[in-house]
């Protein structure tokens, strides 16, 4: 449904490299995520997908349509939620999806089966301008407009950011209804543990592609025995342990640190390490790798 080959684009008369001869392909009713942080390249290859600009070099198709030649038949087939609230705030939520089906050349009534699951959340409110919306209605109302003329292709430019935990979850149950009705959809977000809800993922730093692949494969592609230790400082205990001659990686991960070191250790050494600089309370196991850690791991590695 999605094919990108040697996609590349810069900003600034080529002073800035966005997106850096990017590959992937994506097929038919996949949920598929492009996982980085901000200034990855995320969303300058969402608007290149969906015609809103053309790549310095390369080539992409959506639906079997050039994104360059035939970009009329893209927009009339995908559709496309921006990262930032972009609906008519000065409308109600009613007025916004009639709208957006006007354009499309449909109506609610004849697509709402698509949106329904979504829009029984929202329809009370459905009198309400859009500007005064909570940030979880927001998003489910961009939902609906992006799905109202029943596209093949969605693209959802980091749907979940600025939203509570509760949203999310709810969002992400959403999109697994989505994808059962065979609709093809690209997620982007910086936010790692949303990478196992995906089919597949590209993990993607500074316009390159580190690894792509399924979430369960990525992981297991993590070779070093991953360490989790806590102490009374941790900021203390961060900067010793980067310090330690036999630590590979140090990051902060809630409450612990994750560590890797260069060759097996016992928890005694370390341990003794530590207490010989004045740490207290210190709890040292083996704990199981995340998605962050891969791509700490990979943005890190020389």
């Amino acid at each position: 449904m999605v094919e990108l080959k040697n996609i590349k684009k810069t900003y600034n008369k080529g002073s800035i490299i966005a997106v850096e001869d990017i590959s992937f392909n994506v097929d038919k009713g996949e949920l598929f995520g492009l996982i980085g942080p901000d200034g990855a390249g995320k969303t300058s290859i969402f608007r290149m997908l969906t015609t809103l600009m053309i790549p310095d070099s390369g080539t992409a198709s959506v639906n079997g349509f050039d994104i360059v030649k035939e970009y009329k038949a893209i927009r009339n087939c995908v559709g496309y939620m921006p990262g930032k609230f972009s609906l008519y705030q000065d409308l109600t939520v009613e007025e916004n999806l009639s709208f957006f089906a006007t354009i499309f050349g449909t109506t609610i009534k004849e697509n709402y089966d698509l949106i329904k699951d979504i829009y029984v959340q929202i329809e009370p409110f459905k009198k309400r301008m859009a500007g005064k919306l909570s940030g979880g209605m927001k998003q489910k109302l961009a939902l609906s407009c992006a799905l109202i003329h029943k596209p093949t292709v969605l693209f959802l430019d980091e749907p979940t950011t600025g939203v509570d935990a509760v949203s999310r979850k709810e969002f992400w149950a959403m999109l697994k209804k989505l994808k059962q009705q065979g609709i093809t959809i690209i997620v982007s977000t910086p936010y790692m543990d949303e990478a196992i809800l995906c089919d597949r993922i590209a993990l993607i730093q500074a316009g390159k592609i580190l690894s792509l692949d399924t979430p369960e494969k990525i992981v297991t592609n993590f070779q070093d025995k991953l360490y989790a230790v806590k102490a009374n400082n941790t900021y203390k205990l961060l900067t010793d342990l980067r310090k330690f001659s036999l630590t590979n990686s140090c990051f902060a991960f809630g409450e612990y640190l994750h560590v890797t070191f260069s060759e097996n250790i016992s928890e005694n050494t370390v341990t003794a390490y530590l207490e010989k600089l004045g740490h207290t309370n210190i709890e040292f196991k083996t704990t199981i790798p995340t998605i962050e850690d891969c791509f700490i791991k990979l943005i890190t590695s020389p």
